[in-house]
């Protein structure tokens, strides 16, 4: 199954920001991609992290749902909308939004959600962010299946940028037997070039599973330069396809017997010790 992460620079501009996302979703199904995955953020980097409370949407409505689940069914696409905020329901703090990922079929149907789980705080004296002031935190892990047209059933774990610092997410997703881990990620800079690829090489490579990445690439509009190099990795951990800094689109591809070929020669999720989950399936 081919499949493509969208790279973007997304501004304050929704409109903009969902145009180019269209552009980029027609690039990967005319490349022959059955998912297409967005990056966090996708909709809308507004000047102030407080911008997106304006935005929210109430799920199941709203310019970004509609956009998702449109562009999924003409297109004949699985998309993954990176993230856009969603308002607090059960809460309803008016202050804070969850930072949320959706799944549509190629029907248009949003057939999973995501609530970001690890809020990004960092302070090095010259930045500073603190994602807590304006995001409520999800609780609960989020897989999906795929069923491809060559026949495969994949089973998808969805994760969002910081909690790429956190593998007893992926070790949930991989005791659900998850084949690939879904990345969309806005990581700085300045943490992107210290920690990006590492971090999703060692996801891909304890998990024994295919890892694909979005990010936002590039100099926003509010000063943030974002690291970029949206990529594909495979169970061994090699890198399959990157791109460093723009709007673009990396095209990868998945193979069932790639999965089972890193799994039985090194049998690693069968052979752990200190687990406080269920057992991995192959």
């Amino acid at each position: 199954m081919k499949i493509a992460a969208l790279q973007m620079v997304s501004s304050p501009h929704v409109a903009d920001n969902l145009a180019q996302a269209r552009a980029l979703l027609q690039q990967a199904a005319a490349l022959g991609a059955e998912l297409a995955v967005l990056p966090e953020y996708f909709s809308t980097m507004g000047m102030r992290d407080s911008d997106k409370l304006a935005l929210a949407e109430t799920f199941g409505h709203g310019a970004a749902q509609d956009f998702l689940a449109r562009s999924a069914r003409e297109l004949n696409l699985w998309i993954v909308g990176g993230t856009l905020p969603l308002a607090c329901a059960e809460s309803g703090d008016a202050q804070r939004v969850r930072n949320s990922s959706l799944v549509y079929s190629p029907a248009g149907e949003c057939v999973a959600r995501y609530d970001k789980i690890h809020l990004f705080r960092f302070d090095n004296g010259r930045e500073h962010y603190d994602e807590g002031h304006t995001i409520e935190a999800g609780a609960a892990p989020v897989q999906f299946h795929l069923p491809s047209r060559d026949g495969q059933r994949w089973c998808i774990g969805l994760s969002v940028c910081y909690d790429l610092r956190f593998p007893e997410l992926y070790r949930q997703h991989a005791s659900a037997g998850t084949d690939l881990l879904l990345v969309p990620s806005a990581f700085t800079y300045t943490t992107g070039q210290a920690h990006w690829e590492l971090l999703l090489r060692a996801r891909a490579i304890e998990n024994q599973a295919y890892v694909l990445a979005a990010a936002q690439g590039g100099i926003h509009d509010n000063g943030r330069h974002t690291w970029g190099h949206s990529m594909a990795i495979d169970p061994w951990g090699e890198l399959l396809a990157v791109q460093a800094q723009g709007t673009g689109v990396v095209l990868s591809e998945l193979h069932a017997s790639r999965i089972q070929q890193v799994r039985t020669q090194l049998p690693a999720l069968q052979h752990r010790v200190l687990s406080g989950v269920g057992t991995i399936k192959n």
